[in-house]
């Protein structure tokens, strides 16, 4: 299986997330792609390639260009009103409030986050940029032949609503690639998002369609961000209901209970019978993970990526989330090489 990755995502390099009331280094940190990458090489995955330049309509079919002119220019915005830290949201439009995007950058923050423990800095919208087009390279091996491709994206993208940023992601990376294969003449695409908390901006981007099928395997949303979606009674709208499945988990959920969730998912899948498979990979799943509460282990990784491999369709590796470091790689290409077989 073939890799496509961009160093450019150290461009992206925060100092600063709220958490826990306090101001900590991010969990989502440069040195995550490090670890993945070694692991590739030691398990002699396949070629790494380094992405191709896309035009940002590929992005402008999912995300509001409004939104997109305020993550391309908010740290400009930022430093112009001399703050000297990082940009983090401080206001929100809150229920009862007007929902109009305001002149002053503190405002226009508060508008398009959905949450405040993403800082943007410098290098953050160059880095999106390229994450998307590392998904975009990966999204093109497929449609020219390949059965499958890992895009080994940062930062992540499941978050990012059309017109919302947060929970470190900027582009929806899944979505975008799902878009591009429909615009490329796929009839039906599912999105599988296998990540540990829940894929809100993915579901609210197709929630209303039928030509993407949305699954999403997540900590409840009772105990577990982003709490205000997620739930399993969430099942689509007008053309799109019926094709949005969630599968809400309670803490401590082990592989039985998970691998149970993923095999009906898969069945959905199966009888949807799409032309592609995005895979949002999160494997934020793990036993110790710092920001998770399942117990997933590393051989399980491996278990699920070959039930994945039953679906027999040309198949997008997409990364997301996974923040216990020292794992992060051996449980990503468990996945892959499951997959494969080996």
């Amino acid at each position: 299986m073939k890799t496509v990755y961009s160093p450019d995502h150290l461009l992206r390099n925060a100092k600063t997330e709220l958490f826990g009331g306090e101001l900590v280094p991010p969990f989502e940190c440069p040195e995550r792609m490090e670890y993945v990458l070694n692991q590739i090489d030691q398990e002699s995955l396949g070629e790494v390639l380094s992405p191709d330049d896309f035009s940002l309509e590929s992005i402008y079919r999912i995300h509001d260009r409004e939104f997109v002119d305020f993550l391309q220019g908010c740290w400009s915005e930022w430093k112009a009103e001399g703050y000297k830290g990082e940009a983090i949201p401080t206001v929100f439009p809150a229920r009862g409030m007007q929902q109009r995007v305001p002149n002053h950058i503190e405002g226009k923050m508060g508008y398009y986050a959905m949450a405040m423990e993403t800082s943007i800095s410098e290098g953050t919208w160059p880095a999106a940029v390229s994450s998307a087009n590392v998904a975009l390279t990966a999204q093109s091996l497929i449609q020219n032949g390949a059965e499958s491709a890992f895009a080994l994206c940062r930062p992540p993208g499941h978050h990012a609503a059309g017109d919302l940023y947060g929970g470190y992601c900027f582009i929806n990376n899944a979505a975008v690639t799902a878009q591009a294969f429909l615009d490329q003449g796929a009839q039906r695409v599912a999105i599988l998002d296998v990540d540990f908390h829940h894929g809100n901006g993915t579901q609210a981007i197709f929630y209303g369609r039928n030509d993407v099928m949305f699954l999403s395997l997540h900590g409840d949303p009772r105990h577990a961000f982003p709490h205000f979606l997620g739930y399993q009674d969430e099942r689509g709208v007008d053309a799109g209901e019926g094709f949005n499945h969630n599968y809400p988990m309670l803490p401590n959920t082990n592989f039985d209970t998970w691998g149970q969730a993923l095999q009906d998912a898969c069945g959905k899948i199966a009888e949807y019978a799409p032309d592609a498979v995005v895979v949002s990979l999160g494997v934020d799943t793990f036993e110790r993970d710092p920001i998770s509460f399942f117990k997933l282990t590393s051989d399980d990784f491996k278990r699920y990526g070959a039930t994945i491999a039953c679906l027999n369709k040309p198949t997008l590796f997409v990364m997301e989330g996974g923040y216990a470091v020292k794992e992060i790689g051996v449980n990503t290409v468990n996945v892959l090489t499951g997959f494969e077989g080996k």
